[in-house]
């Protein structure tokens, strides 16, 4: 703190004396003229960064030269990012895209510069020129190509060229019959001219061709005349072509029928051989084929014997077997009713004795057969001492018993 009161005091007095304050002003600009010539120099360098950046950048389709201005080294870069130290490289950069160039002044045979024919006719015609750098001899030429490549290299070269070919035909031949020859021609040319400055020809192409307007009606007459006559002379072919086509057809046809009878003949001849062919082996195959029938009807007619001879045999031992089994079951029969007659007069001699020996049975009997009918009977004892239902039966069912029980009584002694 002290020092600083110190060289404070110490300016002050400095300051009062004249002599002293201009010393030290002149010691003070000294000292700040090394700073600033470094400022300035600093602010040069940002300013020459700022107007020539040390990075350039290549898009797509582009191409770019790099010329070292030291050594004279010249490289080609694609797609990317360059170093270009200021004041040390030069870099330039085109684009290798398609261009399309078409001189205006060329279209109208009125227009300011048309080109001439054979004739040292006006006309006026419809170019359009397609090109591209070429980027392997990019790198070569890149130091003579201007900036305007089409003012400066493209339209001196096609308006050097096209002059000089269209000056070569005639206005009909560059209309109608070597269109496609002058168009060869001029790019044929121009593609060679254009090489030679790294330029690669991609298309040319001739579109419409402007004619003065009296040579356009005279050429448009002409052409009509030349059409009619064109067409006259094609009509006059086609009939010729006509006739000789119907001759040709009536020929053909002609051929045509004469083939058609003979290979019918042939077809005829070919079937009837075929078909006495075929008789010699059908013949033999028919006769046998009567031979088989003939066994096939007599084995026909020996199975219909032996079927009908094992029929009747069949019909036979039926007959027999039903006619036994007939006289068996007649027999049985007669044995039955006999067993059942003895049966019953057994039963019936039984019933007699067991009625004889206890008449009253009969009543009995009937009760129990009418008991589910009659509860109470009430009949009056028979005068003879007989059946007391012969009251209740009549006088032919009473009848009836007492001959039953006279036969009864008589059978059983």
């Amino acid at each position: 703190m002290i020092h600083r009161l110190k060289a404070l005091i110490a300016s002050i007095r400095e300051s009062s004396d004249p002599q002293a304050a201009a010393a030290q002003t002149a010691r003070l600009a000294r000292a700040a003229t090394g700073p600033l010539i470094v400022l300035a120099v600093l602010g040069a360098v940002a300013y020459a960064l700022y107007s020539n950046p040390p990075m350039r950048t290549v898009g797509q389709a582009e191409a770019g030269v790099r010329e070292n201005r030291l050594t004279g080294e010249i490289t080609q870069w694609r797609d990317g990012s360059v170093l270009v130290v200021p004041f040390v490289h030069e870099m330039r950069i085109y684009s290798l895209r398609d261009r399309t160039y078409r001189p205006e002044k060329l279209q109208k045979a009125a227009g300011p510069a048309p080109l001439q024919s054979l004739e040292g006719l006006s006309i006026g015609v419809d170019l359009s020129i397609r090109y591209a750098l070429d980027p392997v001899r990019l790198r070569e030429v890149s130091g003579k190509l201007p900036a305007d490549i089409d003012a400066e290299v493209v339209e001196p070269a096609v308006s050097g060229i096209i002059y000089k070919v269209f000056a070569r035909y005639t206005v009909r031949e560059i209309f109608s019959s070597k269109r496609g020859e002058i168009q060869q021609a001029v790019e044929k040319e121009l593609r060679a001219r254009l090489a030679l400055d790294g330029i690669a020809l991609r298309d040319l192409l001739m579109g419409k061709v402007d004619l003065p307007a009296d040579y356009r009606r005279g050429m448009d007459q002409l052409l009509a005349e030349e059409l009619a006559s064109e067409k006259m002379r094609y009509t006059l072919v086609l009939k010729e072509k006509r006739v000789q086509e119907v001759a040709l057809d009536g020929e053909a046809e002609k051929t045509r029928r004469e083939k058609a009878a003979e290979a019918s003949a042939r077809e005829q001849i070919v079937a009837a051989k075929a078909q006495e062919e075929a008789m010699k082996h059908v013949l033999p195959f028919k006769q046998r084929q009567v031979e088989q029938r003939q066994l096939e009807a007599e084995a026909e007619k020996q199975a219909r014997i032996r079927g009908a001879e094992g029929n009747a045999s069949a019909r036979k031992i039926e007959a027999n077997g039903e006619a036994e089994a007939r006289q068996k079951l007649a027999d049985a029969e007669v044995y039955r009713l006999d067993k059942v007659g003895r049966v019953n007069a057994e039963q019936m001699t039984r019933e007699g004795m067991a009625i004889t020996a206890h008449p009253l049975l009969i009543q009995k009997t009937l009760a129990d057969k009418l008991s589910d009918k009659i509860s109470v009977i009430i009949a009056p004892p028979p005068a003879d001492g007989g059946f007391i239902g012969s009251t209740l039966l009549g006088g032919m069912q009473a009848q009836r018993v007492a001959q039953e029980t006279s036969g009864a009584a008589g059978a059983s002694p």
